[in-house]
């Protein structure tokens, strides 16, 4: 089912906008659950686990592509049987609108990725 955020596409961000305050990221957090706030909700971050080192390359392909897409890039770890992606809007060090709309979007993807 598709939420609100995976509809929106993210908008390039200036420097020198405020980051979300806790409240803010709170409310887009409802739309990104598996997420968690971190760094004092600076910062969104998901763990996703795979078969084996192929499946997990794949699905970091994938997010690579989306990122480009989008113009928003998370800083992504990952090894057999797993990733980490981390969504962050550097240019304000902390979270934006974005980081959600990517949340959701990549978690779409996952979804895709297990009913392959």
């Amino acid at each position: 089912m598709e939420n609100a955020l995976q509809g929106k596409t993210c908008t390039p961000c200036r420097g020198g906008s405020p980051p979300l305050t806790r409240q803010e990221a709170e409310h887009f957090h409802a739309e990104a659950p598996d997420w968690r706030l971190a760094q004092e909700a600076h910062r969104i971050e998901r763990s996703f686990r795979f078969a084996d080192f192929k499946a997990a390359l794949a699905f970091v392909d994938t997010v690579g592509e989306l990122a480009e897409a989008e113009g928003h890039h998370p800083d992504i770890h990952f090894g057999w049987g797993y990733a980490t992606i981390f969504l962050q809007t550097k240019k304000i060090k902390g979270l934006h609108e974005n980081d959600f709309i990517m949340a959701t979007k990549i978690d779409r993807l996952f979804a895709q990725a297990a009913n392959a």
